[in-house]
């Protein structure tokens, strides 16, 4: 076995060709980035062994209090630390929400592009290399900030998106999330050989062999799973569309559901966000298709609540995905669940929806002076009564509804069971496209498994996953495909 800085110094070498996909723009290994020195952001040292030679760097927002989640954030090549606390939006909801974020960096003297080693079985997998540094940075954040170790976050972006995907495979007792940004299934390479296969096109395998690969990392492990968003670009030419649905029939096989949405919604900047809930009937994985947009971190500049980070290399302005991703993961202080010692309401139903507006009630709660609602997470309203209308929705989408009940002092309680409404009319005109079934998973309107293309939504068999087989998909709602070779009612796009 070859000593390691032996290894290190033959990976960085043989890094440069294989990597340069991850790296819209190429750089030389005397252009990786400096240490950072925002003055938010302070270097950790000592934080462990640190076998995968990572530096840490935290930010610890002024009267965070301890027992707070904690998210680690992995930058892409060519990036820092610093870029992404600069850009990536994570700081503003730490400070919002109350929570501290970690962001290990990585550097030249790993890799000549500052890549996270996502495709080396050496540095991801459990127990070894910056796989195990990261974890050590969140056993030191745990003892030196109080962060509560079962509401522990990672996300990454391209090679740190990989590196995440691993991180969820190989510690699902760590992580209670993660988000991929571009990136790549847990494990789709083991060697240097293969990380560009899996970046231009990863394997083509069934939803239970890429299950398999997250199963293997951690053998023994039933459970409970991380729950996972994926974000992915259409035009990403760097990390293929096909990688987002791979990851999505990784994640879905390993909680025992389907690979067709609970439900899909249009959200801001192009952005169709599919659900995929687990038995309970709360989402375990999240897809985040965001169409047009090219390889990188999804922000969306601005003081809106909903807007978060700002524009640079890789970072592009389309949808605040920090924010969404957030909430997902129930970092928003009044999400759902908060805690306080009044019950969940109990019979949440819909009461009648129009074409923009959705009507809910719920059963009373003893003691509840007030009651929050909550639509997709976010909060709507704080209203005395036990119904509510909610309006200016847009017609033929699906929201989901939750209700906490509040005490006098304001103390929020449990979420109740979430329930959707969809409001009526109003159906998008559909869109068709035509393209090879190589194209059409590459644009993220199909997915592949056993050698075959299958549109999703319907899940209709293309027929073989190339460039020689051509079909018309018809787009209808958002997210939703079906074959229409015969003829498509709408223009092409």
């Amino acid at each position: 076995m070859r000593p390691p800085i032996l290894r290190r110094l033959l990976r960085r070498v043989a890094s440069v060709a294989v990597l340069t996909l991850l790296a819209a723009q190429p750089v030389s290994a005397a252009a990786a980035p400096a240490a950072p020195a925002a003055a938010g952001l302070q270097q950790v040292t000592g934080f462990g062994s640190n076998p995968g030679n990572l530096q840490m760097f935290a930010y610890t927002p002024d009267g965070v209090a301890a027992g707070a989640p904690l998210v680690v954030a992995l930058h892409g090549c060519t990036q820092s630390a610093n870029a992404y606390y600069t850009n990536s939006g994570w700081t503003k909801y730490a400070g919002l929400w109350g929570f501290d974020v970690v962001f290990p960096q990585t550097t030249a003297a790993n890799n000549a592009l500052s890549c996270f080693g996502w495709f080396d079985q050496a540095e991801s997998t459990r127990g070894r290399g910056e796989a195990a540094s990261i974890v050590q940075m969140v056993e030191y954040a745990k003892q030196t900030y109080g962060s509560d170790g079962r509401r522990v976050y990672v996300t990454g972006l391209s090679a740190g998106g990989g590196m995440t995907a691993d991180l969820l495979a190989a510690y699902p007792d760590v992580f209670a999330g993660g988000s991929v940004a571009s990136g790549l299934p847990a494990q789709c390479a083991t060697s240097q050989a293969g990380a560009s296969a899996c970046q231009t096109g990863p394997q083509k395998l069934s939803p239970a062999r890429w299950g398999d690969k997250v199963r293997a990392s951690y053998p023994g492990w039933t459970g409970p799973w991380p729950r996972v968003a994926i974000w992915q670009g259409t035009s990403d030419y760097t990390v293929y569309p096909a990688n987002a649905t791979a990851l999505r029939d990784q994640w879905t096989d390993v909680w025992g559901i389907g690979q067709t949405p609970s439900s899909t919604q249009s959200l801001p900047g192009n952005t169709t966000r599919s659900v995929y809930d687990d038995a309970s009937g709360q989402p375990a994985v999240e897809t985040f298709s965001v169409s047009g947009m090219g390889h990188g971190l999804p922000v969306s500049p601005g003081s809106g609540a909903e807007q978060c980070g700002s524009t640079a290399a890789y970072f592009l302005n389309t949808i605040c995905s920090a924010y969404h991703t957030g909430v997902f993961w129930g970092l928003d202080k009044e999400t759902p669940g908060g805690g306080g010692g009044l019950p969940a309401p109990a019979g949440l139903k819909v009461t009648g929806v129009t074409d923009s507006s959705a009507s809910l009630a719920w059963n009373a709660v003893a003691g509840a002076a007030s009651y929050t609602v909550y639509r997709d997470g976010a909060k709507v309203t704080t209203t005395a009564s036990t119904s509510f209308t909610d309006t200016g929705l847009t017609a033929g989408t699906s929201y989901r509804y939750s209700v906490t009940a509040a005490d006098p002092s304001g103390t929020a309680g449990a979420g109740s069971s979430a329930v959707t409404a969809t409001t009526s009319g109003g159906t998008a005109p559909a869109r068709c496209f035509t393209a090879t079934n190589y194209a059409h998973v590459a644009a993220g309107r199909a997915h592949t498994s056993g050698g075959h293309a299958y549109a999703n939504g319907s899940e209709q068999d293309m027929g073989l996953y190339n460039v020689f087989v051509t079909h018309t998909l018809r787009e209808s709602p958002a997210g939703h495909f079906v074959i229409a070779d015969s003829g498509c009612q709408a223009g092409s796009a």
